[in-house]
């Protein structure tokens, strides 16, 4: 059970500002360096917010936490309070889904990358594949 009122809830939600999962995103630079792979821009101004845009090849990537992105395998809920949880998550994911429609509908191509996969092989095989 929340402690809070639905309303609270949301304002208190509303006040935390993400600027993404910093190590995750480091992790993806360094990855990015190392393949000799240019012309990212973080902080883009894209709705939907991608960790990274490449705006020449009009590609978007987002690099999805297994949690918060309801990964379907590592997503692990809490026990307490699951209810909420399991809403959260849901919505977070229909989300995504609408971002990447809508940002593919604009002609942009979208990838999602999960967290634990940044330093994959087949990661920067299929951001390769997108860029090109």
């Amino acid at each position: 059970m929340d402690t809070f009122n639905r309303q609270k809830r949301s304002w208190i939600m509303a006040q935390v500002k993400s600027n993404g999962n910093r190590s995750t995103e480091v992790r993806l630079i360094a990855v990015l360096r190392e393949n000799h792979i240019s012309g990212w821009r973080r902080r883009y101004p894209l709705e939907g917010k991608p960790d990274f845009v490449f705006p020449r090849s009009r590609v978007a990537v987002f690099v999805d936490g297994c949690f918060w992105h309801g990964h379907p395998k590592k997503c692990r809920m809490p026990k307490q309070n699951r209810e909420y949880w399991e809403n959260k998550i849901a919505h977070n994911v229909a989300r995504d889904r609408q971002v990447t429609c809508m940002l593919r509908e604009k002609g942009w191509k979208v990838v999602r990358i999960w967290e634990d996969c940044v330093q994959k092989p087949s990661t920067l095989r299929r951001l390769w594949k997108a860029l090109t």
